[in-house]
C-alpha cells in the first residue's frame, strides 16, 4: 500500500500527526542526575569550531545545557545541569556535536534540537570493498556539480553532507528514511536516479485524491540488475557425460590382466624370459628412432630444379624489312 496508509488511525497517518511540545511546566522539578556526551573532531574542523563555539554555547544555554570545547584533546562535550528540564534534549545535543564533527555547518546542525527534526550518520565505508569502486559510487551519489545530491535534498527535505566514509543527513523522520535508502542503494550499485524517479511519482500520486489510498506498485518503475558475471572462463571446458543410473565397470586388477593374456599360467622363469624379450624389443625400437634422429642431419636437402629458359630463334621477316626501311629513310633525311 501507499506510504501514507496506517492501521487503526482511519484516514490519518502517523507521519502527519503533530508531536505535542514538551514545555518547562511538564517537568518543573528538573533532572536528578547529570548526563554528558563527548565526541572527537578532526584537526581540520578546529578553526571552524573555534569561530562558531560561542553561538553553540548560546543555543545550548537556552535549553539549560553546558557545552565545552577541548582543543588539546580534540573533543566536544555537552552536559546537563540541575536546571535542565527536558530529559531528551541531551540526546539531541549529542547529535548536534556529532554533526559539527562531520563537517555539517552550524546553521544546519542546530535544527536537530527541534522536536520534529532528527539526524542520521550513515556509514558507507564498509559497503564497498574496492577503494576505486567506492570512490566512483560516492561520486555518483553527489552527481555532476552536486546536482544529484541537491535533487535528493529537495525530495526528502533533508540537508545531506557526504564526507569521507560517512553521509550525514538532517531533516524530518520520513525524509531520513528515504535518504538512507537512496544512499545504501547507491553504494549497492543502484543508480540514485531510479529512486529519485520513484519519489517524484509518489509525490504526484499523493496529490491525486482518487489514487491516494490505492496500491502504487503498477505506477513505479522496476529496476532490473544487468550486471554480468566477470568470472574467468576456463580454457578447456569439460563436457559433462550423459547421466546413467548404473555405476561404471570396475577396473581390471593385475591378476585379471594376467589371466586374459595367459601369463598367469606361466612359470616364473617363463615370465621373466617373456618380460626380457619385450624389453629388448622395445629397446631395439628406441635404438632405431635414435639412429634416424642422428642421421637426419646428414641427409642433404632436396635442391629445387631450375627451369631452363627457352629462346625463341624464329625471326619475323616482315618486321625486319620494315625496320631496315625505316633506318634507310632516316639516313637519307640526314
Amino acid at each position: 500500500m501507499t506510504d501514507n496508509s496506517s492501521e487503526g488511525l482511519g484516514n490519518k497517518s502517523a507521519w502527519s500527526m503533530k508531536l505535542p511540545d514538551f514545555k518547562k511546566e511538564d517537568n518543573p522539578n528538573g533532572l536528578i542526575e547529570e548526563s554528558s556526551f563527548a565526541t572527537l573532531f578532526p584537526k581540520y574542523r578546529e578553526k571552524y569550531l573555534r569561530e562558531c563555539w560561542p553561538l553553540v554555547q548560546k543555543v545550548v544555554g537556552e535549553h539549560e545545557l553546558k557545552a565545552e570545547l577541548d582543543v588539546i584533546e580534540g573533543s566536544m562535550t555537552v552536559t546537563t545541569t540541575r536546571k535542565t528540564w527536558d530529559p531528551y534534549i541531551i540526546l539531541k545535543a549529542r547529535d548536534m556535536i556529532k554533526l559539527l564533527a562531520r563537517s555539517v555547518p552550524f546553521e544546519q546542525a542546530i535544527k536537530v534540537l527541534q522536536d520534529d527534526i532528527a539526524c542520521e550518520i550513515i556509514r558507507i565505508g564498509g559497503l564497498v570493498r574496492n577503494k576505486e569502486r567506492f570512490t566512483k559510487r560516492r561520486q555518483r551519489l553527489i552527481g555532476p556539480n552536486g546536482t544529484t545530491l541537491k535533487a535528493i535534498e529537495l525530495l526528502t527535505n533533508c540537508y545531506i553532507v557526504v564526507q569521507g566514509n560517512t553521509v550525514s543527513a538532517v531533516g524530518p523522520y520520513k525524509g531520513l528514511q528515504h535518504a538512507r535508502n537512496i544512499v545504501i542503494d547507491t553504494m549497492n550499485n543502484i543508480h540514485p536516479i531510479y529512486n529519485i524517479k520513484k519519489m517524484m511519482i509518489k509525490r504526484e500520486l499523493a496529490k491525486d485524491e482518487a489514487l491516494k489510498n490505492e496500491n502504487w506498485e503498477r505506477f513505479l518503475p522496476k529496476f532490473e540488475s544487468k550486471t554480468l558475471s566477470k568470472r574467468k572462463q576456463p580454457l578447456k571446458k569439460k563436457q559433462k557425460k550423459e547421466y546413467t543410473p548404473f555405476p561404471p565397470s570396475q577396473p581390471q586388477s593385475k591378476i585379471d590382466k594376467e589371466l586374459e593374456t595367459g601369463e598367469y599360467f606361466l612359470k616364473e622363469e617363463e615370465r621373466k624370459a617373456k618380460r626380457k624379450q619385450e624389453k629388448s624389443k622395445k629397446q631395439q625400437e628406441m635404438d632405431l628412432v635414435r639412429e634416424e634422429k642422428r642421421n637426419k642431419s646428414f641427409i642433404p636437402p632436396v635442391e629445387p630444379e631450375k627451369k631452363k629458359q627457352t629462346v625463341d630463334n624464329s625471326v619475323d621477316i616482315n618486321k625486319l624489312k620494315k625496320k631496315v626501311n625505316n633506318m634507310k629513310k632516316k639516313v637519307k633525311s640526314k
